[in-house]
This record gives structure tokens, sequence and C-alpha cells, in this order.
């Protein structure tokens, strides 16, 4: 017996979420009171990366009156390392976090004070610790070896040098995109061996600035959210116990997820910071003075950015619509489905040149690189577009045009603006 076709059935997938603060001008995308086709004839060309300032200045605003004043936040460099956005970033937050000797020089050229950059990451060279440590930077270590290294380039340098552990917690933040704590995992050091080094830290005279305890990233579960910081609270009082002293700082790490797909809900902030507000009411005596931090990347800067890219082609094949673009996974990674996702799902996608239309037709929006894997929305529901419009991917603040394959296949790097 065979099962009937149902040609009423919808084959579309659906697109994720547009994110709040876009709004249309003349039925077109704006963005920072824009047009679409503005900025891109400033930027002479497509691709383009677009943020805005007012969006990334809204964030952090919402971030401030939510959170506990107490708890400083921290940007990580690491969502997006562009100049202009660093610079932005350094007047709206309290500190940077980087992970690499390269990101230390990119946030030194916008002129940040190193006194505000923590460092970590596995697998520092020794340049990169002595830059670090020459700078005054705060290292996250992340091993014992590490440790040993940088405390041997110290004392050549003849300075105290500013050391912080990263801890590998027993525990992890459910439902992130990434876990970056318990278990066996490349990153800081297993909790029951934190006391040890620390103690020896202290004991070889570096300046010891607390722990560095990251559980996950881009969780939307504000629940899950508050559990863990929780238990990174109760983690670092246990550990500030063992080494028998208090501490100095704690970098809580971050984990605030953004909405990238259909389904998606946005994360319950005020929740979260009414929770946090209600731990930091009765701290230990461990964590009395400590300064406490979050580092967040992406949830600063995710949704202020949109990716512009132009209609070269429109093609049929097998009754199916592609709409090919000037762009693609060589600077849309993640948008393509291909960093770190097991099921490819759409980000939101619009057609920035009909911006507020009704979709018409079910069409593919791809890339222009030979290769299969180079789409940007699969069976869209898009208004009608032709060659010469423009297709906006949204989301695209963070981990795109440097976490991104740039060189393949030597198309080069989008242009990018701040309005």
């Amino acid at each position: 017996m065979t099962r009937e076709k149902r040609s009423d059935r919808p084959t579309n997938k659906p697109l994720g979420p547009i994110p709040a603060g876009f709004s249309g001008i003349d039925g077109e995308l704006a963005i920072g009171g824009r047009k679409a086709s503005e900025l891109v004839e400033e930027a002479g060309r497509t691709p383009l990366f677009v943020y805005s300032r007012d969006l990334l200045d809204a964030r952090v605003a919402q971030l401030r009156a939510a959170l506990p004043e107490r708890l400083a936040i921290h940007y990580a460099v690491k969502a997006n390392p562009w100049r202009p956005v660093i610079e932005h970033m350094a007047g709206l937050v309290d500190g940077f976090d980087i992970a690499s000797g390269g990101e230390l020089a990119m946030v030194r050229t916008a002129g940040i004070d190193p006194a505000l950059v923590s460092f970590a990451g596995p697998g520092k060279r020794d340049e990169e610790l002595e830059a670090a440590i020459a700078a005054g930077v705060t290292l996250n270590c992340e091993s014992e070896g590490e440790a040993a290294r940088a405390l041997a380039i110290a004392e050549r340098l003849g300075t105290a040098p500013r050391m912080a552990i990263r801890v590998n917690p027993s525990f992890e933040l459910r439902g992130s995109g990434m876990k970056m704590g318990g278990g066996a995992k490349p990153f800081g050091i297993d909790q029951d061996r934190v006391p040890a080094l620390a103690k020896h830290l202290i004991a070889a005279g570096a300046d010891w600035r607390g722990l560095h305890i990251f559980t996950g990233s881009q969780a939307l579960d504000a629940d899950a959210i508050i559990e863990t910081q929780g238990n990174v609270l109760n983690l670092a009082d246990q550990l500030a116990e063992e080494i028998g002293t208090p501490l100095p700082k704690l970098n809580m790490g971050g984990g605030l997820g953004i909405p990238y797909f259909a389904g998606d809900e946005p994360l319950d902030l005020v929740k979260v910071g009414a929770a946090l507000a209600a731990r930091f009411e009765n701290l230990p005596e461990n964590l009395a003075d400590t300064a406490l931090c979050i580092e967040l990347g992406r949830y600063l800067v995710g949704e202020a950015g949109v990716y512009l890219t132009r209609i070269v082609d429109r093609k049929t094949s097998h009754g199916e619509t592609y709409l090919v673009t000037d762009g693609g996974l060589h600077h849309q990674l993640a948008a393509s489905g291909n960093f770190g996702t097991v099921v490819r799902r759409n980000y939101p996608v619009a057609i920035a040149s009909h911006f507020g239309a009704e979709p018409t037709e079910e069409v593919n929006v791809v890339g222009c690189l030979c290769t299969p894997l180079d789409r940007l929305a699969d069976k869209a529901l898009l208004p009608h577009a032709n060659v010469g419009d423009l297709v906006a991917v949204f989301c695209a603040g963070a981990y795109g045009a440097s976490a991104s394959p740039a060189a393949f296949l030597g198309q080069g790097p989008a242009a990018e603006l701040l309005v």
C-alpha cells in the first residue's frame, strides 16, 4: 500500500526572527536611520557588514538596567574585533577579554588601557605571554605549564605578572550552544587543582587577580543561566576558602544567547538580573569585596549587525528558484550552517530592497562559491526579488567577518561600516 503524497503540505523552511530595532524607509531596510542602498553606495561595494551604534548602545543600556550595578560588563573581543566596534564598545563597557596576541594588538591599537584587559585561551605562545605581561594585562592561566612559563617570563622582565586562573568546573551550562566546562576540556584547570596553583602563584609574587569560570555560551534559558551563575558563585566561594584568601576578582563568564532560528525566544534578562541581585545581597565573606564581572560577546554585538549581499543571478532548477548572491559562507559561515550546527536552519533573512513586503515565493538564497555548502536560506518564503536587489542576513554582528573563511576561492573580505 503506498502513501498518497500530500501536495498541500508546506515545503518552506521558516526564517529566524528579525531582531528588534530594524525598520524600513520607503519600503527599504534601514540601519541606523539610513537605507541599505545608501550604505552600500557609501561603502562602494557589496557584500557589506553594517553595525548599528544605536543597537549597541541599547543592548548595553538594557544590561545596565537589568543586572546588579555591582556587576561589571566585559566585552569578549573575539565576537567582533573590528577596530571601530572595539573603539565604540570602549565607551560602553568596563573591560575587555581577549583570546590571542593578535587581539591584544587590536585592543592596544584601539587605545584600550591594558589594565582593563584579561587574556584567556589555551595554547598561549611565549611571545604572547611576554607581550601581555609587559603590557600589564591579566593572564587567565589555562594550565600549570602555562603558569610556570608566565612566571619565568615575568622574572626575566623583572615584573610581577597579573595572573588569574581559568577554572574548568565540574558543572556545565545546560542548553548552551558550546559547552566550555564540565568533564575533560582543553579549557582551564580542573577545579580540584586550582587551590594548589593559586597558592603557588601568590607565593611566587604574582599579582593575584582571582578566577575565571566560563561554562558555556549561547543559552536562551534563563533558569539554566541562573542555576549556572549560582553554581559559579558557590564554586568561587569554595575555592577561595581552600586558597585561604578572599577572592580579589571573579569573571563569571557569559553564556547569554540571542535568537537565531524560528522558535527561539529571547532570553528573559530581567529574570536573570533579579536572581543575581538576590544572590549578591547574601554573598559569603570570601566574595564580599570581590570585583564581579560578566563576559559577553555575541549578546552585545550579534543583533546589531546586518550582512548585505546583492543578487547577481536568478535561476530555476528542477522547479526550484535560486537567488544567487555575491556573498556567502566566506563571510557568513554560521548562517550557512557550517559553524557547529548539526541540522541547518535558516537565520533571519529578508529582501532588504523590499523590506516589509509580503512574501510571495519560495526561494533558496545561495552564495557565489563553487560548493553546495554555500547556502544562506533554504526554501524560504520571501518577497519577489530580482537581480540587483539586496538581501539582508541579520544577527551578523558576531562571528561573521572574522570567523568565516574570507580567503576561500580568492573572494576576499567584505566591506564593513559602523553607522
